[in-house]
Protein backbone atom coordinates (compact mmCIF):
# COMPACT_ATOMS: atom_id res chain seq x y z
CA UNK A 1 0.00 0.00 0.00
CA UNK A 2 1.47 3.41 -0.88
CA UNK A 3 2.45 5.43 2.17
CA UNK A 4 1.23 9.00 2.53
CA UNK A 5 4.22 11.26 2.52
CA UNK A 6 4.81 14.55 0.78
CA UNK A 7 7.15 16.26 -1.70
CA UNK A 8 9.02 13.88 -4.02
CA UNK A 9 7.78 10.89 -1.96
CA UNK A 10 4.11 11.55 -2.64
CA UNK A 11 2.36 8.34 -3.85
CA UNK A 12 5.59 6.34 -3.71
CA UNK A 13 5.75 2.86 -2.14
CA UNK A 14 7.58 2.70 1.14
CA UNK A 15 10.60 0.76 -0.15
CA UNK A 16 11.02 3.38 -2.87
CA UNK A 17 10.87 6.10 -0.22
CA UNK A 18 13.68 4.48 1.74
CA UNK A 19 15.82 4.04 -1.35
CA UNK A 20 15.19 7.69 -2.31
CA UNK A 21 16.47 9.13 0.97
CA UNK A 22 19.76 11.00 0.58
CA UNK A 23 22.78 8.97 1.70
CA UNK A 24 25.36 11.78 1.48
CA UNK A 25 25.48 14.16 4.44
CA UNK A 26 24.53 17.79 3.89
CA UNK A 27 25.78 20.24 6.52
CA UNK A 28 25.95 23.55 4.64
CA UNK A 29 23.84 25.10 1.86
CA UNK A 30 25.56 27.76 -0.19
CA UNK A 31 24.19 27.54 -3.73
CA UNK A 32 20.53 28.54 -3.45
CA UNK A 33 19.58 31.79 -5.25
CA UNK A 34 17.66 33.16 -2.25
CA UNK A 35 18.92 35.49 0.49
CA UNK A 36 20.07 33.59 3.56
CA UNK A 37 18.42 34.88 6.72
CA UNK A 38 19.56 32.68 9.58
CA UNK A 39 21.09 29.39 10.67
CA UNK A 40 19.66 27.27 13.44
CA UNK A 41 21.26 24.23 15.03
CA UNK A 42 19.88 22.08 12.21
CA UNK A 43 17.96 24.32 9.78
CA UNK A 44 18.88 27.05 7.31
CA UNK A 45 16.32 29.80 6.64
CA UNK A 46 16.06 31.67 3.34
CA UNK A 47 14.08 34.78 2.38
CA UNK A 48 11.26 34.30 -0.16
CA UNK A 49 9.85 37.79 0.29
CA UNK A 50 6.52 37.40 2.10
CA UNK A 51 7.41 33.83 2.98
CA UNK A 52 10.38 31.70 4.06
CA UNK A 53 12.18 28.59 2.86
CA UNK A 54 13.36 26.28 5.66
CA UNK A 55 15.89 23.60 4.76
CA UNK A 56 16.83 20.89 7.26
CA UNK A 57 20.49 19.91 7.08
CA UNK A 58 21.96 16.68 8.45
CA UNK A 59 23.57 18.47 11.39
CA UNK A 60 22.86 16.95 14.79
CA UNK A 61 22.71 18.77 18.11
CA UNK A 62 22.82 17.29 21.58
CA UNK A 63 22.62 19.16 24.87
CA UNK A 64 22.07 22.29 22.73
CA UNK A 65 25.46 21.95 21.02
CA UNK A 66 25.91 21.16 17.31
CA UNK A 67 28.04 18.03 16.96
CA UNK A 68 30.98 17.87 14.54
CA UNK A 69 29.58 14.83 12.70
CA UNK A 70 26.28 14.83 10.73
CA UNK A 71 23.80 11.99 10.26
CA UNK A 72 23.36 11.38 6.49
CA UNK A 73 19.76 11.85 5.34
CA UNK A 74 18.54 13.03 8.73
CA UNK A 75 17.23 16.34 7.41
CA UNK A 76 15.04 14.57 4.86
CA UNK A 77 13.65 12.22 7.50
CA UNK A 78 12.88 15.10 9.87
CA UNK A 79 11.17 17.09 7.13
CA UNK A 80 9.06 14.21 5.89
CA UNK A 81 7.95 13.28 9.40
CA UNK A 82 7.06 16.89 10.13
CA UNK A 83 5.05 17.12 6.91
CA UNK A 84 3.12 14.03 7.94
CA UNK A 85 2.30 15.48 11.35
CA UNK A 86 1.49 18.95 10.02
CA UNK A 87 -1.03 17.30 7.70
CA UNK A 88 -2.52 15.10 10.41
CA UNK A 89 -2.81 17.83 13.05
CA UNK A 90 -4.15 20.58 10.80
CA UNK A 91 -7.64 20.28 12.33
CA UNK A 92 -6.20 20.89 15.80
CA UNK A 93 -4.24 24.02 14.89
CA UNK A 94 -3.17 25.92 11.78
CA UNK A 95 0.48 25.48 10.79
CA UNK A 96 3.04 27.50 8.90
CA UNK A 97 3.12 25.39 5.72
CA UNK A 98 2.10 27.09 2.49
CA UNK A 99 -0.43 25.09 0.45
CA UNK A 100 0.73 23.02 -2.53
CA UNK A 101 4.24 22.41 -1.25
CA UNK A 102 5.39 20.18 -4.09
CA UNK A 103 4.47 22.74 -6.77
CA UNK A 104 6.19 25.57 -4.87
CA UNK A 105 9.38 23.66 -4.17
CA UNK A 106 9.78 21.94 -7.53
CA UNK A 107 8.19 24.35 -10.00
CA UNK A 108 8.27 27.82 -8.44
CA UNK A 109 11.57 27.52 -6.56
CA UNK A 110 13.12 24.92 -8.88
CA UNK A 111 14.81 23.05 -6.04
CA UNK A 112 16.71 19.84 -6.88
CA UNK A 113 15.29 16.66 -5.35
CA UNK A 114 17.97 16.34 -2.68
CA UNK A 115 17.09 19.83 -1.39
CA UNK A 116 13.32 19.65 -1.97
CA UNK A 117 12.98 16.53 0.14
CA UNK A 118 14.40 18.38 3.15
CA UNK A 119 12.61 21.71 2.55
CA UNK A 120 9.43 23.49 3.59
CA UNK A 121 7.99 26.71 2.16
CA UNK A 122 6.30 28.46 5.07
CA UNK A 123 4.58 31.64 6.21
CA UNK A 124 6.71 34.34 7.77
CA UNK A 125 5.61 34.47 11.43
CA UNK A 126 6.82 35.79 14.79
CA UNK A 127 8.10 32.81 16.79
CA UNK A 128 7.15 32.70 20.45
CA UNK A 129 10.18 33.09 22.77
CA UNK A 130 9.54 29.75 24.52
CA UNK A 131 9.69 26.08 23.63
CA UNK A 132 6.64 24.08 24.66
CA UNK A 133 7.65 20.73 26.13
CA UNK A 134 5.09 18.08 27.10
CA UNK A 135 6.16 15.07 29.16
CA UNK A 136 4.18 11.89 29.62
CA UNK A 137 6.97 9.81 31.16
CA UNK A 138 9.86 10.36 33.57
CA UNK A 139 12.94 10.47 31.37
CA UNK A 140 15.94 12.60 30.52
CA UNK A 141 16.23 15.92 32.33
CA UNK A 142 12.75 15.38 33.79
CA UNK A 143 13.96 12.23 35.55
CA UNK A 144 17.04 14.06 36.80
CA UNK A 145 14.93 16.91 38.16
CA UNK A 146 12.55 14.50 39.87
CA UNK A 147 15.43 12.71 41.59
CA UNK A 148 16.82 16.01 42.86
CA UNK A 149 13.65 17.76 43.98
CA UNK A 150 10.56 15.64 43.41
CA UNK A 151 9.46 18.26 40.87
CA UNK A 152 9.66 19.03 37.16
CA UNK A 153 9.36 22.73 36.30
CA UNK A 154 7.19 23.34 39.34
CA UNK A 155 5.03 20.23 38.90
CA UNK A 156 5.00 18.11 42.05
CA UNK A 157 5.44 14.43 41.15
CA UNK A 158 4.39 11.82 43.78
CA UNK A 159 7.26 9.94 45.45
CA UNK A 160 8.18 6.42 44.46
CA UNK A 161 8.27 6.80 40.67
CA UNK A 162 10.87 4.88 38.68
CA UNK A 163 12.89 6.02 35.69
CA UNK A 164 10.81 5.92 32.48
CA UNK A 165 7.57 5.39 34.40
CA UNK A 166 4.42 6.92 32.96
CA UNK A 167 3.26 10.04 34.77
CA UNK A 168 -0.26 10.25 36.22
CA UNK A 169 -1.04 12.67 33.38
CA UNK A 170 1.02 14.59 30.79
CA UNK A 171 2.58 17.80 32.09
CA UNK A 172 3.52 21.05 30.35
CA UNK A 173 7.15 21.96 31.09
CA UNK A 174 8.23 24.94 28.94
CA UNK A 175 11.76 26.23 28.45
CA UNK A 176 13.33 29.45 27.33
CA UNK A 177 14.56 29.57 23.74
CA UNK A 178 18.24 30.44 23.75
CA UNK A 179 19.82 31.77 20.54
CA UNK A 180 23.10 30.31 21.82
CA UNK A 181 23.87 28.01 24.71
CA UNK A 182 21.37 26.03 26.73
CA UNK A 183 17.61 26.45 26.92
CA UNK A 184 16.49 26.84 30.53
CA UNK A 185 13.44 25.17 32.10
CA UNK A 186 10.79 27.53 33.48
CA UNK A 187 7.58 27.07 35.43
CA UNK A 188 4.12 27.57 33.98
CA UNK A 189 3.85 30.83 35.96
CA UNK A 190 7.10 32.11 34.48
CA UNK A 191 5.94 31.13 31.00
CA UNK A 192 2.65 33.00 31.55
CA UNK A 193 4.61 36.11 32.53
CA UNK A 194 6.58 35.90 29.27
CA UNK A 195 3.61 35.23 26.98
CA UNK A 196 0.72 36.82 28.83
CA UNK A 197 -1.99 34.74 30.49
CA UNK A 198 -4.37 34.43 27.51
CA UNK A 199 -1.71 33.31 25.03
CA UNK A 200 -0.12 31.03 27.62
CA UNK A 201 -3.43 29.26 28.26
CA UNK A 202 -3.92 28.71 24.53
CA UNK A 203 -0.38 27.44 24.01
CA UNK A 204 -0.57 25.10 27.00
CA UNK A 205 -3.93 23.70 25.88
CA UNK A 206 -2.91 23.03 22.30
CA UNK A 207 0.46 21.56 23.35
CA UNK A 208 -1.29 19.00 25.54
CA UNK A 209 -3.80 18.23 22.78
CA UNK A 210 -1.02 17.74 20.24
CA UNK A 211 0.85 15.44 22.61
CA UNK A 212 -2.29 13.34 23.19
CA UNK A 213 -2.85 13.08 19.43
CA UNK A 214 0.78 12.16 18.76
CA UNK A 215 0.78 9.66 21.61
CA UNK A 216 -2.19 7.73 20.20
CA UNK A 217 -0.86 7.75 16.63
CA UNK A 218 2.57 6.65 17.81
CA UNK A 219 1.10 3.87 19.92
CA UNK A 220 -0.73 2.57 16.85
CA UNK A 221 2.65 2.50 15.10
CA UNK A 222 4.30 0.49 17.90
CA UNK A 223 6.01 3.43 19.60
CA UNK A 224 5.64 5.27 22.90
CA UNK A 225 5.86 9.06 22.67
CA UNK A 226 7.52 9.76 26.01
CA UNK A 227 7.92 13.51 25.58
CA UNK A 228 8.13 16.12 22.86
CA UNK A 229 8.71 19.80 22.07
CA UNK A 230 6.47 22.13 20.07
CA UNK A 231 7.12 25.63 18.77
CA UNK A 232 4.55 28.26 17.82
CA UNK A 233 4.40 31.58 16.00
CA UNK A 234 1.97 34.46 15.52
CA UNK A 235 0.87 36.26 12.38
CA UNK A 236 0.07 39.97 12.13
CA UNK A 237 -3.43 39.32 13.50
CA UNK A 238 -1.92 37.36 16.44
CA UNK A 239 -3.34 34.06 15.22
CA UNK A 240 -1.38 31.12 16.62
CA UNK A 241 0.38 28.68 14.27
CA UNK A 242 2.35 25.50 14.81
CA UNK A 243 5.84 25.97 13.33
CA UNK A 244 9.35 24.52 13.01
CA UNK A 245 9.18 20.70 13.26
CA UNK A 246 6.61 18.36 14.80
CA UNK A 247 7.01 15.02 16.56
CA UNK A 248 10.34 14.06 15.01
CA UNK A 249 13.23 12.12 16.57
CA UNK A 250 15.04 15.46 17.00
CA UNK A 251 12.22 17.03 19.01
CA UNK A 252 10.72 13.94 20.68
CA UNK A 253 11.57 10.84 22.65
CA UNK A 254 10.18 7.71 20.94
CA UNK A 255 10.46 4.25 22.53
CA UNK A 256 9.59 0.85 21.03
CA UNK A 257 6.41 -0.28 22.79
CA UNK A 258 7.34 -3.95 22.85
CA UNK A 259 10.59 -3.27 24.74
CA UNK A 260 9.22 -0.82 27.30
CA UNK A 261 10.11 -1.61 30.91
CA UNK A 262 9.99 1.02 33.70
CA UNK A 263 12.96 1.30 36.03
CA UNK A 264 15.64 1.82 33.41
CA UNK A 265 16.63 3.87 30.41
CA UNK A 266 14.73 2.74 27.31
CA UNK A 267 15.94 1.84 23.83
CA UNK A 268 14.82 4.66 21.57
CA UNK A 269 14.23 5.89 18.03
CA UNK A 270 15.69 9.31 18.75
CA UNK A 271 19.06 10.86 19.54
CA UNK A 272 19.20 9.39 23.04
CA UNK A 273 21.63 6.87 21.54
CA UNK A 274 23.97 9.78 20.79
CA UNK A 275 23.36 11.38 24.19
CA UNK A 276 24.28 8.10 25.90
CA UNK A 277 27.54 7.95 23.95
CA UNK A 278 28.36 11.56 24.86
CA UNK A 279 27.62 10.96 28.54
CA UNK A 280 30.08 8.06 28.57
CA UNK A 281 32.68 10.44 27.14
CA UNK A 282 32.25 12.64 30.26
CA UNK A 283 31.84 15.69 28.03
CA UNK A 284 31.05 18.94 29.88
CA UNK A 285 28.29 19.83 27.34
CA UNK A 286 30.12 22.89 26.06
CA UNK A 287 31.61 23.27 22.56
CA UNK A 288 33.45 21.62 21.03
CA UNK A 289 31.62 18.29 21.26
CA UNK A 290 33.41 14.95 20.84
CA UNK A 291 33.56 13.31 17.42
CA UNK A 292 31.07 10.50 16.79
CA UNK A 293 32.40 7.06 15.84
CA UNK A 294 31.17 5.62 12.54
CA UNK A 295 29.07 2.99 14.31
CA UNK A 296 27.25 5.68 16.33
CA UNK A 297 26.46 7.61 13.13
CA UNK A 298 25.21 4.46 11.37
CA UNK A 299 23.08 3.32 14.29
CA UNK A 300 21.59 6.79 14.79
CA UNK A 301 20.54 7.01 11.14
CA UNK A 302 19.02 3.55 11.45
CA UNK A 303 16.97 4.63 14.48
CA UNK A 304 15.70 7.82 12.81
CA UNK A 305 14.72 5.83 9.75
CA UNK A 306 13.00 3.20 11.89
CA UNK A 307 10.81 5.88 13.46
CA UNK A 308 9.74 7.00 9.98
CA UNK A 309 9.22 3.36 8.95
CA UNK A 310 7.01 2.64 11.95
CA UNK A 311 4.95 5.76 11.46
CA UNK A 312 4.23 5.17 7.77
CA UNK A 313 3.59 1.45 8.04
CA UNK A 314 1.44 2.01 11.11
CA UNK A 315 -0.91 4.20 9.08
Amino acid sequence: MPSKIWHIFHFMDFDDIVSSLPTDALTEISDLPYPHLASGKVREIFDLGENLLIVATDRLSAFDVVLPDPIPGKGAILTQMSLYWFQETSELIANHLLPDQERILKDDLNLPDDIAVRSMAVRRLRPLPVECVVRGYLAGSGWNSYQESGQICGHEIPPGFEESERLPHPIFTPTTKAAEGHDQPITESECAEILGRELFDEVRRISLELYAFGYERSRAAGMILADTKFEFGLDEQNQLYLIDEVLTPDSSRFWPSDEYEPGRSQPSFDKQFVRDFLLKEKWDRNPPAPRLPAEVITETRKRYLQALTNLLRGH
